[in-house]
């Protein structure tokens, strides 16, 4: 072989390994962002805890409630109130409605954010719909509870101790049918036909 031929090689190599590692760092940054945000509360990602505050401030705060959904999701999806007054550390519980109104059962997870994104890390999450997968039947409407409570340590923090309003905000995308529902979905189009 000679050294045109090996240099050529050794081009190649370094070219794939190049892509190689691009693809692996590309294939790892979503979940490492998405751990980053959560650890950190960085972009709006909130908290999640087992338990309410066991501290309760005089200081109210408001939380207002917003829905979207992604383009191709066929829903209907929106807050049941548009926003809540509470005292920071108390405990507030609200609802999302989601209707599906296609002829087909549809799956869908709520993807969600906080504003301003100095309250993400102190916006505490009990219990939430986004948590897991939903899925909707045919003509089915149901009302989805978010339990959450917003940390008293905000009052402590340099840039979020001003905050008087936070935007609790969820998308709704589709997602593929669990395979119990995709079996008893085709089950379903095959008896029809």
């Amino acid at each position: 072989m000679s050294g045109q031929q090996s240099a050529i090689k050794r081009t190649v190599l370094q070219l794939v390994a190049v892509v190689v590692t691009m693809g692996a760092l590309a294939w790892a940054a979503i979940p490492a962002y998405n751990w980053f945000c959560r650890v950190t509360g960085y972009g709006g990602e909130t908290s999640v805890a087992e338990t309410g505050s066991e501290v309760i401030l005089d200081r109210t705060i408001k939380i207002r409630f917003d829905a979207s959904k992604d383009r191709n999701m066929p829903w209907e999806f929106k807050p049941l109130q548009r926003e809540v007054t509470l005292r920071i550390g108390e405990t507030g519980l609200a609802f999302y409605e989601a209707y599906n109104p296609t002829d087909r059962p549809i799956a869908g997870q709520a993807s969600y954010n906080v504003a301003p994104y100095s309250a993400g890390s102190y916006f505490d999450k009990i219990a939430c719909f986004c948590f897991t997968e939903q899925v909707l039947q045919p003509g089915e409407r149901v009302e989805m509870p978010v339990s959450f409570f917003v940390d008293p340590a905000i009052v402590e923090d340099p840039e979020a101790k001003f905050v008087r309003t936070i935007t609790l905000s969820y998308t709704f995308y589709e997602i593929d049918l669990p395979e119990g529902f995709a079996a008893l979905s085709q089950k379903a189009d095959t008896n029809l036909n």
